[in-house]
């Protein structure tokens, strides 16, 4: 099993949990590091790993090769989607999960989460993995490959719960795809819950705050099954 290089930070004690974080185009694992201390969830052990994409050639900036999951052709995200690139950084994904539940630690209590594209592949990952995860955190981002999500989620897992966030504002990625998206993933049973910000492709102070309480909920849940 290949593993992606990443920034894994453990915590004081044995960990009981995993995030594993996607980062945004052009970024690496560390772009969300600082982001740890300001969800201040010290009181739960949980293991944060952030992988650093491969690096690639992205059409839509002019072939310059840059940390992503997958090629961008067009700024209309759900034209000449790269198929094959999605699907390679869901097995990428796919190989941590297994790690880390050879480490010890059960499905139920890994998270996945992500930020734009590192968002849009733990939605393509987390909604086909057969095994039923803690839940998937997916910020400013949108459902890849939506006429294959019908054919293809897992009609096993839909009670796993599901944070979605968006700013108002997004020039990358408008919240309207962010909608559409969450309204196709409730449509087909998932337990989704949306939130939208007033502010640009970023993470603001209470959307921290809301991941963090979301977070804290579902662990502690999880923890009394």
């Amino acid at each position: 099993m290949s593993l992606l290089p990443a920034l894994v930070l453990n915590p004081e004690g044995a960990a009981t949990a995993s995030v594993i974080w996607l980062h945004g185009l052009g970024a690496d694992g560390h772009d969300f590091e600082p982001l740890v201390p300001q969800l201040e969830l010290e009181q739960h052990p949980i293991r944060f790993i952030f992988p650093h994409a491969p690096s690639q050639a992205i059409t839509i900036n002019n072939g310059m090769v840059m940390p992503a999951w997958y090629d961008v052709t067009s700024m209309d995200l759900t034209q000449g989607e790269d198929e094959a690139g999605i699907d390679q950084s869901q097995q990428l994904l796919i190989n941590w999960i297994e790690h880390e539940i050879e480490a010890g630690i059960p499905p139920d209590r890994i998270f996945l989460a992500g930020f734009s594209q590192g968002g849009a592949i733990v939605l393509h990952t987390g909604l086909r993995y057969p095994k039923k995860l803690g839940g998937i955190i997916a910020l400013s981002t949108y459902l890849p490959l939506p006429e294959r999500f019908d054919s293809e989620h897992s009609h096993t897992t839909n009670d796993l719960p599901i944070f979605m966030a968006h700013g108002n504002y997004d020039p990358v990625i408008p919240i309207g795809s962010g909608e559409r998206s969450a309204m196709r993933i409730k449509g087909a049973g998932y337990e989704l819950s949306w939130h939208d910000y007033p502010m640009e492709h970023s993470v603001n102070n209470q959307e921290i705050g809301d991941i963090a309480a979301w977070l804290s909920h579902q662990l502690t849940g999880n923890h009394k099954k």
